[in-house]
């Protein structure tokens, strides 16, 4: 199942494990990036708070933490590869690996015509 959220980051849900990420129009607003900040396996966010940090040429942006969770995984290619996030936002440019702690609360984000209605 693929989710949106209305700060521009996708969710591919599989079971109650969800993988995050910027979508390619927050990648082709942001630009160029030069760097990203992961947050630690292990941690444990809730909805809404800030999860990753990304710098493009442009500015500094947050990645929100799309539901609450806890982090089961990390993508260690995009901090070494930043670039790849924009070629590649909504596939190998993942984020983080989100175990949800309600994955009933997914059926809260928007799905992706909601999202494109969203950006037009």
């Amino acid at each position: 199942m693929l989710k949106f959220t209305e700060e521009h980051e996708w969710l591919k849900i599989e079971g109650d494990v969800a993988t995050v990420g910027i979508t390619r129009h927050a990648a082709d607003q942001l630009g160029d990036l030069v760097f990203v900040e992961l947050p630690e396996e292990g941690a444990s966010f809730e909805k809404g708070a800030s999860a990753a940090t990304v710098e493009s040429v442009k500015a500094a942006s947050d990645v929100y933490c799309p539901l609450d969770g806890e982090i089961v995984g990390i993508n260690p290619a995009i901090v070494e590869d930043p670039a790849l996030v924009n070629s590649d936002p909504e596939g190998d440019g993942w984020f983080f690996k989100l175990k949800l702690a309600d994955p009933s609360a997914a059926n809260a984000l928007l799905d992706e015509a909601a999202y494109k209605e969203l950006i037009a």
